[in-house]
């Protein structure tokens, strides 16, 4: 994230007038006496950022005429570009890593108390990027080495958590590979128990660290 010593001017885009405010009651609380602008789409963030700049923008991703990622691809390139911070309800890593590869500077959700929010919008003045607990957790597990005893699949639990972790459930899985589903089902305990892992996500997120996915 790029250095910042006050924040000024505070882009929100956001479509829904009721979260518009509450957003803009964080941001100021973080940030004495800045002035906020808002744009409820895409096109009217692109219109506002051709005339103007900004310090810090809050994004959301899901808009009518497209996604918050749109605006930070387009902010990506620029030599003044704010600090731009997602803010939405979706905690998913398509979501997460998409908005970082794009050049989200910091990831926040729109559940978390205001107060945890405002302290990590502050929290850009020290350097520190603004993501939700939640999420700062995900990150370090998602990039956290794979120890050295971390247990060994087959080829062919391997080939089928790589189908889990793609989505596929056990009966699809199961024609992918030629099997039959109580065979998958075997398979698909023992990864579980091998991962130490209690779910399709866990799994998932474990698939992701192999690259198998």
């Amino acid at each position: 994230m790029r250095s910042i010593e006050s924040v000024r001017e505070i882009l929100i885009l956001e479509d829904l007038e009721e979260t518009r405010r509450w957003l803009a009651d964080i941001a100021t609380a973080a940030f004495d006496g800045a002035r906020v602008t808002f744009a409820e789409s895409v096109g009217e963030a692109s219109r506002i950022l051709r005339e103007r700049t900004f310090d810090l923008a809050l994004l959301d991703l899901g808009l009518d005429d497209g996604s918050g990622l749109e605006i930070l691809e387009l902010l990506a390139s620029r030599a003044a570009r704010p600090v731009c911070v997602v803010t939405t309800i979706f905690d998913d890593d398509r979501s997460l890593f998409g908005a970082l590869r794009a050049g989200a500077d910091g990831y926040l959700l729109k559940g978390r108390p205001p107060a945890e929010l405002t302290a990590a919008l502050r929290g850009i003045l020290s350097g520190q990027p603004p993501l939700s607990p939640s999420i700062a957790r995900r990150i370090l597990a998602h990039f956290a080495p794979i120890e050295r005893t971390d247990p060994k699949l087959t080829a062919r639990e391997a080939e089928v958590l790589t189908l889990v972790a793609k989505g596929f459930t056990v009966a699809a899985t199961a024609e992918a590979l030629s099997l039959s589903p109580n065979t998958v089902a075997g398979y698909v305990k023992e990864i579980y128990r091998k991962l130490r892992v209690n779910s399709r996500a866990e799994a998932a997120i474990e698939a992701q660290r192999r690259g198998l996915v």
